[in-house]
């Protein structure tokens, strides 16, 4: 079959593979190709266990996977056949050197960008879809057009807004499609091309096209007012709890007002997942670097009350058992930073369970897809930790059950068993508000939710 174009995206994470696999599902004229330097993660791709969990994404994939989606280790002869070549590389924080532990970490998005102008033979179209701090694609140009070999390249930014869990829904039905570029014919030329690709399934309302600039700090800024919102209503959930004011009253309350909208406006442990703390760091790196010292210590502020959220529910634990964890038997419902993903990074899970075993509590883990990723993010841990898939089989013979992730599930256990199981006085943390508390105080629970007054037999 002759394809119309040869789309390219180099990087089969989180972010390409499920994009992609949209793009050929809507694009059948299109020839998609995914590839990545490592070899484990193509071979999943290509098998019937994909590398990553994402609701709807088997289907979409093995429906146009060796039709006109290819996953791919040879990135030279991909980058050759391509006319619009997506890159979707790891962009982590620094560990070392200027900018350690909040810049973004370029090695990797630079190493593309020379490999993109030593194998491309033709022009391309280059997008930015991997976070990247603004004016990331200034330094694109000068590396693709160092060396007088007479491709052009015009390089577009494209920012991804998908959230881990809903990812399928969102790339199938976004809220907006934003596409970034040049303000020149070429540079219009080119973005024009990208909205043709989006146009096929996007109402044209949704797609927002932009100069480059804006594009590629409106991704930090939208991931940095998400967290702001949850950050805020976590700072307001330690001052219900000691005026025994409910946060679920107040955040319906302040929720109902139309120029703030509902969402992210529910008290919990904290924030995780890749983007937000990330993402942060990065604007508050880039505010210092501009001399905005107090923008930028309202934004490191932000990360501060996420990391005091997380601290304050370990010592809740603490204080409510009688002030010693040591010895005593911890159930943590949920390891994944989320529902509905098997994703660790950043979850405020590893950081409780380093803090448990500090106190010398023993810990039981148990997710129902993130058991494999917590393994490795405790490994270096010392302590007692059990990993066991059945939530109900874990909290036997515990003190308390830590809800650390909201899935569904927790909500539907037979909470009078599990209660008839585990040693007494038995402790249940909410972490993120998903249980029914009174119910649990009747059946014979200490209940402490966040942001609400604790439910005690004492």
């Amino acid at each position: 079959m002759a394809f119309e174009k040869s789309i390219l995206c180099i990087g089969a994470g989180y972010v390409g593979g499920p994009t992609m696999a949209m793009i050929a599902r809507k694009c059948p004229q299109y020839r998609v190709t995914v590839v990545d330097t490592n070899p484990k993660r193509i071979a999943a791709w290509n098998s019937d266990t994909l590398p990553i969990y994402e609701p709807g994404l088997d289907e979409i994939v093995k429906g146009a996977r060796g039709r006109n989606l290819f996953f791919s280790t040879r990135i030279d002869a991909a980058i050759q056949e391509a006319d619009v070549i997506f890159v979707s590389v790891n962009t982590p924080t620094k560990t070392f050197g200027a900018g350690a532990g909040m810049a973004a970490d370029l090695q990797y998005w630079e190493k593309t960008a020379r490999q993109i102008r030593e194998a491309s033979q033709s022009p391309k179209i280059i997008v930015e879809k991997s976070t990247l701090p603004v004016k990331t694609a200034l330094a694109m140009e000068r590396i693709l057009t160092a060396t007088a070999n007479g491709v052009r390249f015009d390089i577009l930014s494209n920012p991804e807004f998908m959230a881990e869990g809903t990812g399928i829904k969102d790339l199938e039905s976004p809220d907006r499609v934003l596409i970034g570029s040049r303000e020149t014919p070429d540079g219009i030329r080119a973005r024009g091309e990208l909205v043709k690709i989006y146009a096929n399934w996007v109402p044209r309302e949704r797609i927002i096209t932009s100069n480059i600039w804006s594009s590629e700090l409106s991704k930090l800024v939208s991931n940095a007012f998400l967290a702001q919102r949850i950050s805020s209503i976590n700072a307001i959930s330690s001052l219900c709890e000691k005026t025994e004011a409910n946060i679920t009253e107040v955040a319906r309350a302040v929720g109902m007002d139309s120029r703030l909208g509902d969402k992210f406006l529910n008290a919990s442990i904290g924030f995780g997942g890749s983007c937000f703390k990330k993402d942060i760091l990065n604007l508050v790196y880039l505010c210092r670097q501009y001399g905005l010292d107090e923008v930028a210590d309202y934004w490191d502020g932000v990360v501060r009350i996420n990391d005091y959220q997380k601290e304050r529910f370990v010592l809740n634990m603490l204080r409510a058992m009688f002030n010693t964890l040591a010895g005593k038997r911890i159930c943590l419902f949920g390891f994944a930073f989320k529902a509905n993903t098997g994703d660790t990074r950043e979850s405020p899970a590893i950081y409780v369970s380093r803090r448990l075993l500090e106190e010398r509590a023993e810990l039981v883990i148990t997710d129902p897809r993130a058991l494999a990723n917590a393994g490795v993010d405790l490994a270096d841990t010392k302590g007692e930790i059990a990993f066991v898939e059945d939530p109900c089989e874990a909290a036997a013979g515990c003190d308390a059950i830590a809800v650390m992730t909201e899935w569904g599930i927790y909500a539907t256990l037979d909470f009078k068993k599990i209660y008839e199981t585990m040693r007494k006085p038995a402790f249940i943390f909410d972490g993120r508000n998903i249980l029914d508390h009174q119910n649990l105080f009747r059946i014979g629970f200490n209940v402490f939710p966040v942001g609400k007054p604790p439910l005690t037999h004492f």
